[in-house]
This record gives structure tokens, sequence and C-alpha cells, in this order.
């Protein structure tokens, strides 16, 4: 990390939901890019809670049950909004994302509010649904608030803190990430993107396409 970046405090949120395979691997890449790491566990059933309440890194949140990613981020920003940090990062728990990215989230903050991580650059390695889902509702977004959104459901995302507040999400499912972003361009907040890469694991995914669909259509059809 460059001196600029050293001398930023950097909050990490993670949500977690039975990630137990990856937390160990994800939290030790993640530590040299980040002053601060929450997790929030969303009611996990396999060990994810018992390696995470070891970890002295980690300011773990519990959930009592799974309520929700939209749910989870909503608890852990405001968590992260409570500290001395000048920048959130949120990112899954999954190994999906790329820690060392960090600090180019971070380089772009100095020019956006928001800052996405862009995984439609290439659709090498993408599932074919995947790509429907993502190109389809990412052009429906940008249709709605009436810009490029490069990548609507990417959780890989930076924000300045103080503003942070102003975009919370009232949704529990997958639909948050998108509401976000409907909430910061509300508040003409400037949005940017880095691309990153498209990274599939032997995880199986959370998201229900279905309920996934119809959560953003709500979020999509609901007035400003």
């Amino acid at each position: 990390m460059n001196s600029s970046i050293e001398q930023s405090r950097i909050c990490v949120v993670i949500p977690v939901y039975n990630e137990v395979d990856f937390l160990d691997e994800l939290i030790e890449k993640v530590s040299p890019y980040v002053s601060k790491i929450i997790c929030v566990d969303d009611g996990s059933t396999d060990g994810s809670y018992e390696l995470l309440d070891a970890k002295a890194e980690v300011e773990l949140i519990t959930n009592s049950k799974n309520y929700g990613k939209g749910y989870s981020l909503r608890v852990g920003l405001l968590k992260a909004n409570e500290t001395d940090c000048d920048f959130i990062v949120t990112m899954d728990g999954d190994l999906q994302h790329t820690p060392e990215q960090i600090p180019e989230f971070i380089k772009l903050l100095k020019k956006y509010d928001v800052v996405v991580g862009n995984r439609l650059h290439t659709l090498k390695g993408m599932p074919f649904q995947r790509i429907v889902s993502n190109k389809l509702t990412s052009w429906l977004l940008s249709k709605k608030i009436g810009e490029k959104i490069k990548d609507s459901q990417s959780g890989y995302r930076a924000f300045k803190r103080d503003m942070i507040i102003d975009i919370l999400p009232i949704e529990t499912g997958f639909e948050a990430e998108t509401e976000m972003l409907i909430k910061a361009a509300s508040n003409n907040l400037k949005i940017g993107f880095v691309d990153i890469p498209t990274i599939y694991n032997d995880n199986k995914s959370k998201m229900k396409p279905i309920a996934a669909i119809f959560g953003f259509i709500k979020v999509l059809l609901k007035r400003d």
C-alpha cells in the first residue's frame, strides 16, 4: 500500500453466512489493507461464528438468525459509521473478491463517493444465467437512475464514510445492494467502477434467483 492509503483509516464490512472454508484465508488477505475488520455473522450453522469469534483482529456482530445479506450490510455499515475510519469497504465472505484491489477502490474515492467492483468487463468464467441476470438488472437500473451502472449486483464496494448514513439499505435481501445505488444517485453522489475478476469457487451461491428477481423489481419500482 502506498503512503497516502496507509494514512487513511479503512474499515471493511463482511457479511458472513456459512463461509467457514474461506474465512481464514480471507481475513489473512484483508488485514494488510485495512485498519478495522467488521464481520456480521448472519446465523451461520457451519462453524463460521466460532472461527471468527476466535480472531482478535475481527469485530464480530452476530445476528440471532439468518435475516439476509441486506440486513447484515445495514448492521455492519452502522457499526463502521461509529468508527473513526475515513472509508468503508464491503466485500463478500467467500473469496470471490480480491482484497489486493482495496487500494484501487480507495484511490478512486478521491474522485467518487461510491466505487463498485465491475465483473461485466469480461464475461469469461461467468455462468450464462448470471450473465443474463447481471446485464439485465444493470441495464434496468441504469435506465431508472439516468446514469451508466456497469454492475448492479457486485457486493465489492467502497464508500466515503461521511455519506454512508444517507444510503443505508432498508431491504434485507440481495436487493439491498441495488437499493443503495438508487439512494446514492438520488443524493447526487458520484458512482465509479473498478474492474474486478469474475471468481466462482466451490461455495454454493446463497442467492435464490426467483426471490432475488422479485426483490430487485420491488426496489426498482419503488418511488423515490
